[in-house]
């Protein structure tokens, strides 16, 4: 058993060819603590989103505050509020940030594949 005290010092700026808009990323979990569970606390501005992504495993992001702004390829956009999780399948093509006027965050939980590998970028969205 471990407990991890004061995480806040490794929140950084989201790259820009991962988010639209400003992002913050809080890393909880990576490989030091586990060989394959990746977790952090993402915080997006009102608008802020991620670009089109893929997780080979897949992803659960938790909201924990603000509104959810989320879609799969070929969807509409849907919402999500705090306490409600959502799940994206292996291999799904999908985005997920803030809805206009609401700056959101939430919880990313994703296992890394064979390779070490937790997600694949894309193209960013458009409106």
């Amino acid at each position: 058993m471990e407990t991890f005290r004061e995480l806040g010092s490794a929140t950084s700026r989201g790259p820009a060819e991962w988010f639209t808009g400003e992002v913050y990323l809080q890393p909880l979990l990576g490989p030091a603590h586990s060989p394959t569970l990746r977790s952090a606390k993402v915080s997006f501005a009102s608008a802020a989103r991620t670009v089109w992504h893929t997780h080979p495993r897949g992803q659960m992001i938790h909201i924990l505050s603000g509104i959810c702004a989320y879609a799969r390829w070929g969807e509409p956009t849907q919402q999500a509020v705090p306490g409600d999780t959502v799940w994206f399948a292996p291999g799904e093509k999908h985005w997920h940030g803030a809805a206009p006027g609401h700056p959101m965050t939430h919880l990313a939980v994703q296992e890394a594949d064979e390779n070490g590998e937790v997600v694949t970028w894309l193209e960013a969205v458009t409106e």
